[in-house]
C-alpha cells in the first residue's frame, strides 16, 4: 500500500511546493511509483509540473466537491511513473461548498482511497493556510513533512501547526505522524541559518531530516519551464538535495 504524505505549514513561503515537485521527481527517479496531489488553489505544483490548468478538465475541485472519479483527474508528466492530481482557482470556494458535506473533514481520504495500491508516494501540496482543505489532508495522511524555512521567524507559527497536528490525531485521524522536519532555503554562509538548524534539531531531534534544502538558483528557475530540478539541471545542488532527502525518506520507511 501507497504512503500518503502531506507538505503543510501555515506559513507561506517556506518552500512546501518546491518540496513536492523535487522530491516526488527524485522519488520517480528512483522508480517509485508517485503521485502528486495539489490542494493549493494556486495549482503551482501543478504548473511546475508541467500541467497546463487551464487544460486540465477534471481536477481535484470537481472530485472534492462534485464527486468525480479522481482516475478521471490523473495527469501525466514527463516522468512515467510520476503522476499529478491537478488544482483549481475554484478550490478557493470548495471549502464553504464542502461544509454542508456529511464527514467533510474525509472527503480527500476517500477520493484517494482507491489510489493507495497504485502508488508507493502520495504527495498532498497543502495551501499555506489551516482551512478546511489542509484539514482534509492531514486527515487523508498516513505522515506530514513540515517545511521549515532557515530564518528568524521560521520557528513561529509551528506551533500553531502542531496544535492542529494534534487535534487531528485526537478527533479524526489517531495514525498520523509527523514524517520530518526539513529545513529549506539553507545558507551555510549565514549563522543565522546555523542557529536555526541548532534550534529546530534541538527541539525535535530525530524528527528532523539530515538532508538541508540549500538555497539554489535552478532550484526556483525548473518551475518557470514546468519542470522539477532533476529534469532541468540534474548537477545543480537543488537537484542533489533533493535526490538525498528522497533516499532519506525512503531508508526511513523500510519495512
Amino acid at each position: 500500500m501507497g504512503k500518503i504524505i502531506a507538505l503543510a505549514n501555515q506559513k507561506g513561503g517556506v518552500g512546501k511546493t518546491t518540496t513536492t515537485i523535487n522530491l516526488a521527481a527524485s522519488l520517480a527517479t528512483l522508480e517509485k511509483r508517485v503521485l502528486v496531489v495539489d490542494a493549493d488553489p494556486q495549482a503551482n505544483a501543478s504548473s511546475g509540473l508541467g500541467i497546463d490548468i487551464k487544460q486540465a478538465g477534471c481536477t481535484l475541485y470537481e472530485c472534492l466537491v462534485g464527486g468525480a472519479d479522481v482516475r478521471g483527474a490523473l495527469h501525466d508528466t514527463q516522468m512515467d511513473t510520476l503522476k499529478v492530481v491537478s488544482s483549481h482557482i475554484n478550490l478557493v470556494g470548495a471549502e464553504i461548498e464542502m461544509l454542508e458535506l456529511k464527514e467533510r473533514e474525509k472527503v480527500m481520504g476517500k477520493v484517494l482511497a482507491p489510489l493507495k495500491g497504485e502508488f508507493d508516494y502520495i504527495l498532498i501540496d497543502c495551501s499555506p493556510s489551516l482551512g478546511l482543505i489542509t484539514v482534509n489532508a492531514l486527515t487523508a495522511a498516513d505522515s506530514v513533512i513540515i517545511p521549515v524555512q532557515a530564518e528568524y521567524f521560521a520557528l513561529e507559527g509551528i506551533s500553531k501547526l502542531l496544535n492542529t497536528i494534534k487535534i487531528i490525531k485526537a478527533r479524526l485521524n489517531p495514525a498520523l505522524e509527523i514524517e520530518g522536519f526539513l529545513l529549506t532555503m539553507f545558507d551555510s554562509r549565514l549563522r543565522q541559518a546555523n542557529q536555526i538548524y541548532d534550534e529546530v534539531k534541538r527541539h525535535f531531534q530525530e524528527l528532523v531530516f539530515k538532508t538541508v534544502i540549500q538555497r539554489n538558483v535552478k532550484l526556483s528557475e525548473a518551475p518557470s519551464y514546468g519542470l522539477p530540478a532533476i529534469l532541468y539541471d540534474a548537477d545543480s545542488t537543488g537537484a542533489k538535495n533533493h535526490l538525498a532527502l528522497a533516499k532519506e525518506l525512503i531508508e526511513r520507511n523500510k519495512e
